[in-house]
């Protein structure tokens, strides 16, 4: 494998010189005038000036709100979500009172619309439970002998070969698409963590564990166990990471996985080709991987602030990053602002109620102020540099980062977890519309490039 992967490396080198030509080539015959969105009325990212995205579809499954209507007039409010017309915060608090872990309840809730009684959770956690079972060979065949440092790229392409072990892969009818989507539920925790395992195995030389998940267990409980050496964790680390996954199972139709879900399922294709489109999508960094990015900004500032709690630093340090003289230069405070919520995310209001009891029993409660310290000062140092539509306020990656920093989970994994949650609400969507739409999405695109003629190969004059 060493050979083959220096024998690429050999040839992308020996290539270096072709390719940044042709690049620049590329790039400037790929500009387009950006007056010419304007004068078409175009919405750049489909989203308008404020935020608000272009409406594409419906969906029953999740809502998002983040303003309030007073005299016929919108306002920038509170954020809410809710989950087929739940409110995610209540669902939360009621899990939290009854002492239950809440990932497959509110799984099942996407899924079908409605909250399973008692039966209907036992029967359905059962499903999973008898899911949690990776073909024979896969770990060793697939995972093992193809490791990747990149868990998203190891968790599609397992999704991917998933197919081969399907024998009606190809069948879109909805019971089908149902049993299979069931699958990846259940089986995303384990090629998550299987490929990390087998990744740090044999790059890092680190001891190898495999362990199996245990039918009992819920969704967050096997995480944890699957993951640490010697399978042990407290009720709150479970806790939490279960909240974690609850608050990332969904987030309305228009995010741009969940949209890729709904574009690709409307081709008609299978569903491991879907969901390694949605992986890809949440695999960028401006999508399911901004809380790592946040550990890391926090990780800088506290080397280069002796004080955390001196106000002052901390507000220099903050006009620092927007100014590009701080942590990666790129003139951004990560985990504040957000597409859609303005004056607050109720996911980072959810997850902060439970960091710092977590950060009591870690024993970085220090941590933990200077976190709520950022999040009062950067919404005021934000407004005072920059010109803003809407409020800023903390995004549900500002804490969750730092809940996985906590749990001691590695970077590597930040983002399969938001898989691990997002599958489920990208399994309602896609089922969705296979239920609602027997139509291709194919937006339109203006064409802007002027008509030339041809001109014969002998004619045409070197580009440089």
């Amino acid at each position: 494998m060493k050979g083959v992967i220096e024998k690429m490396s050999n040839n992308i080198s020996s290539v270096t010189p072709d390719i940044s030509e042709l690049s620049a080539l590329c790039e400037a015959n790929s500009k387009i005038d950006p007056t010419l969105y304007d004068k078409y009325d175009v919405k750049r990212g489909l989203r308008d000036i404020s935020g608000k995205g272009v409406l594409a579809g419906l969906t029953e499954i999740s809502e998002i709100s983040s303003s309030k209507h007073v005299n016929g007039k919108e306002f920038p409010g509170e954020g809410k979500l809710y989950y087929r017309g739940i409110d995610v915060e209540e669902i939360v608090n009621g899990l939290t009172r009854e002492s239950r872990f809440g990932f497959e309840e509110v799984a099942y809730l996407l899924l079908f619309g409605q909250l399973p009684n008692v039966r209907e959770l036992n029967r359905f956690s059962g499903i999973l439970a008898e899911y949690r079972t990776l073909p024979t060979g896969f770990v060793r065949d697939i995972i093992m002998k193809a490791p990747s440092q990149d868990m998203m790229n190891t968790l599609a392409r397992s999704v991917l070969t998933m197919y081969s072990y399907d024998d009606y892969a190809d069948n879109t009818s909805l019971p089908n698409a149902l049993r299979q989507s069931l699958q990846l539920i259940a089986l995303f925790p384990m090629l998550s963590v299987y490929g990390y395992q087998a990744y740090r195995h044999y790059h890092d030389n680190k001891s190898l564990y495999i362990h199996s998940p245990k039918p009992e267990l819920s969704t967050a409980e096997n995480i944890l166990r699957l993951l640490r050496p010697n399978k042990k964790y407290s009720p709150l680390e479970a806790k939490i990471l279960d909240v974690a996954l609850i608050l990332h199972a969904e987030h309305g139709g228009g995010n741009n996985s969940t949209f890729t879900t709904h574009v690709v399922t409307s081709s008609g294709t299978d569903v491991y080709s879907t969901i390694a489109a949605a992986l890809g999508s949440l695999k960028g960094p401006k999508h399911g991987g901004a809380n790592i990015k946040v550990v890391q900004m926090f990780e800088d500032m506290k080397a280069n602030i002796n004080d955390w709690t001196d106000e002052t630093n901390v507000a220099d340090y903050l006009l620092k990053l927007l100014n590009k003289e701080a942590f990666d230069r790129e003139g951004l405070i990560y985990g504040m602002g957000h597409a859609i919520y303005s004056l607050s995310d109720p996911r980072a209001n959810v997850l902060k109620k439970f960091v710092e009891n977590l950060s009591k029993e870690k024993n970085r409660i220090e941590e933990f102020e200077l976190y709520s310290l950022v999040e009062r000062l950067g919404p005021e140092v934000i407004a005072n540099k920059r010109r803003i539509y809407k409020g800023v306020s903390a995004n549900v990656d500002f804490y969750s980062g730092f809940v996985y920093h906590m749990l001691d989970l590695p970077l590597q994994l930040y983002t399969p977890l938001f898989a691990i949650a997002r599958i489920a609400g990208w399994s309602a969507h896609r089922m969705e519309e296979m239920v609602n739409t027997n139509k291709i999405i194919r937006p339109a695109y203006q064409a802007v490039s002027p008509r030339q003629e041809y001109t014969p190969l002998a004619k045409r004059v070197p580009t440089s």
